[in-house]
């Protein structure tokens, strides 16, 4: 799978396998790889296609959350390129193998896939390197900053921002290739003031690379963030009005379809505080 140039120096991939994305960033001292697909096999292929962009070496790899088709390929990438740190926020960095042993025990029983084997098989190696709010890091002759804009997918995303590029990697805090991945480890009632950060770190000329799908633009991310705002705000419409949880997704339109939201249904009334909600909600 050959990378393709988004904006200066600044390369993306787009596997077929997970529809996951992995970005390279360039930099004088080397290269920076964000997000390592779904499998130590898997991503032993994208370290070969790094090494077919003839870009130069990789010098540090970025997680932007903890989920397993975003990190399970650390491994390999420190195994190739000598140990290179691995950066993550704080909380993805803790969560990642309790995560990544999860999704192995959700696949265990999918045994016609071989990638699948792959990705049961591969070590899980968590991020070395991690940070709370917001990080610079050095590549030579630019900064590239990592930003935690709050929960919202998960407890630890992050986005990357590449400033002289007008780019940023904003990992599945923005889905172009679905509806956004409102699962059992997200904060949907958080989720658009997360997003509300990360229109603060663009322009309107800004490319923003998605964890699945296609680049997209600023309009695009103010979209994503009103539909999920209008998920929050259902949420709270519902608790508030006393409807119990159990019937909460047939009690009202969605902007997503009702298979999606299951999960940040339950969520969005367990994260609620008790002051907005109004019993009985079970």
């Amino acid at each position: 799978m050959p990378f393709t140039e988004v904006a200066d120096d600044v390369w993306v991939a787009r596997y077929e396998w997970f529809d996951v994305n992995v970005s390279v960033v360039r930099g004088s001292s080397g290269l920076l790889v964000v997000d390592t697909h779904a499998s130590a096999q898997a991503a032993r292929e994208v370290v070969e296609d790094v090494r077919a962009l003839g870009a130069g070496d990789v010098v540090a790899v970025v997680n932007t959350h903890e989920h397993f088709d975003h990190t399970f390929g650390n491994g390999a990438f420190r195994a190739a390129y000598g140990g290179v740190p691995v950066h993550a926020h704080e909380v993805a960095a803790a969560n990642t193998v309790a995560s990544g042993e999860r999704y192995k025990e959700l696949f265990s029983d999918e045994s016609d896939d071989p990638r699948l084997d792959a990705m049961r098989a591969t070590e899980i190696v968590a991020a070395d390197k991690t940070f709370s709010s917001a990080v610079a890091l050095d590549l030579g002759d630019r900064l590239v900053e990592l930003v935690h804009p709050g929960r919202g997918h998960t407890a630890g995303d992050l986005v990357v921002r590449i400033p002289d590029a007008d780019a940023v990697l904003a990992g599945d805090l923005v889905e172009e290739s679905g509806p956004a991945n409102l699962g059992d480890d997200s904060w949907p009632m958080e989720w658009p003031l997360a997003l509300d950060i990360v229109l603060g770190l663009l322009t309107s000329s800004s490319v923003v690379v998605p964890g699945h799908g296609a680049p997209v633009d600023r309009e695009f991310v103010e979209e994503q963030r009103n539909t999920i705002g209008i998920v929050a705000e259902t949420i709270r419409d519902l608790a508030t009005r006393g409807v119990p949880v159990t019937q909460a997704l047939a009690a009202a339109e969605w902007p997503y379809p009702r298979e999606h939201l299951a999960a940040a249904v339950r969520r969005g009334y367990e994260q609620l505080p008790r002051s907005q909600k109004r019993l009985p909600l079970v």
